[in-house]
């Protein structure tokens, strides 16, 4: 046991914080830590560490997680690591754990480990799935996340479609000093040009025509909040200066308007374009791009946290079923099958493939014959006609658009360009053939 006064100074500690020997035993520990375990400090002393917050009888390091007990008392290093902890109710809690060097009295040393929760899960109930993942690519992606919503700066997510921008963007305000305000976003791509500065700032009566009243703009809306321009790079040149003169002052004037109005924002933008490359093709302005781009971040895809996808698949039909009335689980054939796939459209196509799933399954298990990936023949009874008939000049149509789209990863932009026609066109075919 440590003097008493150690006890208190852990106390007076605002994170939860515990003091670990040499053979993984908590000798001391604040009534933070022992809360979130349910427990007292006194039921939490003399335990395993690894016992109370991985319900392990093996350390960590054996499971193959950077463990701070084994960098200080093997490497005599202090180390900041990522974790997964489980709480006394089944829950998990993703967890930035500092470890410092303690000398004791006796002269022996210790383990001080500061832990530093990065998220709270949201209920299943809520409209968007919540960041679900323990993979160490994961992990790191939101504790960079939970760092950056502590501060003011403008972000910029880069991501893969469908690996989930919007939700990083709602991760990054609920952290943030601004949680309490709106959170307003925009999908740059899918406003026209013309009607792009009356969606920003709105308009007054009279504008132009058919404007029958005032309307306030997004930058109005999300005052002493965060705004969320997702699709960032499809800003028409024509409104990036605009833009720029807002995020610099704050200041902006309705469409058709002569006063001058001011709100507090923060942005939050997002693409899966390289923005660079489109400032050297004078398709984005400069000067906007580091505005936006503060401090950025990468959102990894699927494939590069592939041991998240039967936890993610799970809780992703957990939210289903609230929309479905039918409560479906994977067995380990189909968790196995996702595990192994590239997921071009990240987490979007893994929900399509498992409403799909849900569909074909009998019963509540979802085996690996009932998920199949588009580039995968469905499974058919065969025909009786001993001679198929040709396809149709529609069929081959689509299967060309849905062939472009796996290609180019659901860039709707790109596959217009292939197929030379404007994206307004390629939309209504995507809707005429059922393809997202």
């Amino acid at each position: 046991m440590l003097p008493v006064e150690l006890q208190d100074m852990l106390e007076a500690h605002d994170q939860p914080f515990v003091v670990i020997d040499d053979q993984y035993r908590v000798v001391a520990a604040n009534q933070r830590y022992s809360r979130s375990y349910s427990a007292t400090p006194d039921e939490v002393i003399g335990r395993r560490c690894h016992e109370v917050s991985h319900r392990s009888e093996r350390p960590c390091h054996e499971h193959g997680e950077d463990c701070p007990h084994l960098a200080l008392f093997k490497d005599k290093q202090a180390t900041v690591v990522l974790h997964t902890h489980y709480l006394a109710n089944g829950q998990t809690e993703r967890t930035r754990i500092r470890g410092h060097l303690i000398h004791g009295a006796d002269g022996r040393i210790y383990l001080g480990e500061v832990l530093y929760q990065l998220e709270v899960d949201n209920d299943l109930s809520c409209d968007d799935i919540r960041m679900v993942g323990h993979s160490a690519a994961f992990l790191s992606c939101v504790d960079h996340l939970a760092r950056v919503a502590e501060c003011e700066a403008s972000v910029l997510l880069f991501g893969e479609s469908g690996v989930g921008k919007e939700l990083a963007a709602r991760f990054v305000h609920d952290r943030s000093a601004r949680a309490s305000g709106p959170f307003i976003a925009i999908n740059c791509a899918a406003v026209p040009e013309n009607m792009f500065e009356n969606e920003l700032f709105g308009h007054e009566r009279g504008a132009f025509t058919g404007s029958s009243g005032q309307k306030q703009g997004l930058f109005e809306l999300a005052d002493k909040g965060t705004l969320f321009l997702d699709e960032v790079a499809e800003i028409p040149m024509s409104m990036q200066a605009k833009l720029l003169r807002v995020i610099e002052t704050g200041e902006f004037r309705r469409v058709g308007g002569t006063k001058t109005l001011h709100a507090d924002v923060r942005i939050v933008s997002a693409t899966n374009r390289n923005l660079m490359n489109r400032v050297d093709q004078k398709l984005f302005r400069q000067d906007l791009y580091y505005r936006l781009a503060g401090i950025d971040v990468a959102l990894p895809p699927l494939r590069e946290r592939r041991e998240d996808i039967p936890v993610l698949a799970e809780a992703l039909l957990a939210r289903l079923s609230l929309d479905n009335h039918t409560v479906c689980h994977l067995d380990k054939s189909a968790a196995q099958k996702l595990r192994n796939y590239d997921f071009p459209g990240n987490v979007r196509e893994l929900r399509n493939l498992l409403q799909g799933a849900m569909v074909r399954c009998q019963g509540n298990l979802i085996t690996a014959e009932d998920v199949q990936f588009s580039n995968e023949p469905a499974i058919t009874p065969p025909s009786m006609n001993a001679d198929p008939a040709p396809p149709s000049l529609k069929g081959v149509e689509r299967d060309y658009i849905r062939d472009l789209l796996i290609q180019h990863k659901g860039h709707r932009r790109t596959v217009a360009e292939q197929l030379g026609v404007t994206e307004r066109t390629l939309y209504r075919k995507l809707k005429q053939y059922g393809l997202s």
